[in-house]
């Protein structure tokens, strides 16, 4: 497992090599041992699927506040998607940055998000199913989000959202005291 940094600190991808032989090839999708020698926590307490009909279907951002922070490893399983992960910690000095990673079932490539950050996706192609490891528990008290052509994030989005829910598109933008 190689875990590789981004420019946002905590931030990471996780990329696993394949075993190939003429039956296709075996990979190793998690090795905490290895993650721990990353300074990586260790605990993934749940796994959850998102499939997604649709090219172009958006999903987030999202994140939940402290407590209830979360850490996810997030890796597309079937398709693409562009994968986004946005700084909303208060303190960071990259606050309001963001790192995208083409997270695809052909490289099994994963965006490890620590807490504190946003994370939303877009579908590049159709029938995308995504996995995300999960520590913690969901609160939805603590839920938080953010519009995905929020202006304080400016994020280059590779298509313009076709399919988003009424509760993303309708986020307020974040204000600079966010």
């Amino acid at each position: 497992m190689e875990v590789i940094a981004t420019p946002l600190a905590g931030l990471y991808e996780v990329r696993i090599p394949r075993i190939a032989d003429p039956r296709g090839y075996f990979a190793r999708g998690w090795d905490a041992t290895a993650a721990a020698k990353q300074g990586l926590d260790t605990v993934l307490d749940q796994w959850l699927f998102s499939f997604n009909h649709a090219r172009l279907t958006l999903r987030g951002l999202h994140w939940q506040s402290a407590p209830h922070e979360e850490t996810k490893l997030v890796r597309c399983l079937a398709g693409e998607v562009w994968d986004v992960a946005v700084d909303m910690r208060p303190d960071s000095p990259t606050l309001h940055r963001w790192h995208g990673v083409n997270l695809s079932s052909d490289h099994l490539n994963a965006l490890w998000i620590p807490p504190g950050f946003a994370h939303g996706f877009l579908t590049l192609t159709d029938n995308a199913l995504v996995q995300y490891g999960l520590n913690g528990t969901y609160s939805p008290e603590h839920a938080r989000g953010a519009r995905w052509n929020d202006p304080a994030f400016d994020i280059t989005w590779p298509g313009e959202p076709a399919v988003i829910n009424e509760r993303d598109a309708g986020y307020a933008v974040v204000t600079a005291d966010d």
